[in-house]
């Protein structure tokens, strides 16, 4: 007996020390994940409270935690552009109709790439990966755009840039590893053809894939402003970002032409200004993000060898 009580005594410790060193692991993994989360976090918190604060303030070194002579000026002077509002119309109509083409684009694609029965199929898939390495360039994009008369058009924004060879590989990669063959094997017997199985089956079933490309062409879209630059020149038709690029550029040009008191009040304004375009450029695209948070953590799985 005293043998038997003496294991006992000797496994209950052990089981003690690794419920320790497991506490002290997950303490310490807790602890990262806030510093890291801090440190992630920290320089959206510093543009938000910079944009509230005295620029003289942040310029010394000042604002930290809590703004610094708390002025809402750059706001202010910032929405006192009409063109704001047309710039948000755009931008928010872009980004719907320029992600739901997108969608439609690179999913169905990468369905048909999925598919071991395609014809060719390696072949395409080379042909998609070639182009992210090689393209025609700049000028040569720009003659095909003028072209096909989509110069300064609506759909110059939407159309020309919504195939994405990246979100064709992750959604087949997704659909190879998540979509079982047995699946159509059965939509088969019933008589299913394949766009009806595309719609009715796996679609459904991709909900995860859909969300995370949704959020990743949305962003793309609602941040674009390079190629409004480069493809529109009525500026009814600018996003937000480009108009937010010509009041920045407009402000700091007044600023460093001024002279006196006048000059200093526009320079104030202007770096005022840099901060406040950061937020309002930003927060609406955040706003998104909880919808969809809770299909990131099926998104990781996306390539995993299921068993």
């Amino acid at each position: 007996m005293g043998f038997v009580e003496a294991a006992t005594n000797k496994s209950m410790g052990k089981v003690k020390n690794s419920r320790s060193s497991d506490t002290v692991m997950e303490i310490a993994m807790y602890a990262f994940a806030v510093i890291f989360l801090v440190i992630l976090m920290y320089p959206l918190f510093f543009i938000i409270i910079a944009s509230f604060s005295d620029p003289s303030a942040v310029a010394n070194g000042q604002v930290w935690l809590f703004p610094k002579g708390f002025t809402m000026d750059g706001y202010r002077e910032l929405l006192r552009h009409e063109n704001i509002w047309i710039g948000y119309r755009n931008t928010i109509l872009y980004t719907v109709v320029g992600t739901a083409i997108g969608l439609i684009v690179n999913i169905s694609a990468a369905y048909a790439l999925s598919r071991k029965d395609l014809f060719g199929r390696k072949f395409l898939s080379l042909f998609f990966i070639f182009t992210m390495f090689f393209n025609g360039g700049l000028i040569p994009t720009f003659l095909t755009v003028r072209d096909f008369h989509l110069y300064d058009t609506f759909l110059v924004m939407v159309l020309p840039f919504s195939v994405i060879v990246y979100d064709i590989i992750v959604a087949r990669t997704f659909f190879q590893s998540s979509i079982p063959g047995d699946l159509w094997e059965a939509a088969q017997i019933d008589g299913c053809g394949n766009l009806r199985y595309f719609v009715q089956v796996v679609l459904p079933l991709s909900k995860a894939i859909i969300a995370v490309l949704g959020l990743w062409i949305a962003v793309g879209y609602w941040n674009s402003y390079f190629n409004a630059l480069i493809y529109l020149k009525n500026p009814d038709l600018y996003p937000l970002q480009l108009i937010l690029r010509n009041i920045l550029i407009t402000n700091q040009m007044q600023s460093s032409m001024g002279t006196g008191e006048a000059a200093q009040i526009a320079l104030r304004l202007a770096n005022l200004m840099r901060y406040s375009v950061i937020i309002v450029a930003t927060v609406p695209i955040l706003c998104l993000y909880p919808f969809v948070q809770k299909y990131f953590n099926q998104g990781v799985m996306i390539g995993a060898v299921k068993e």
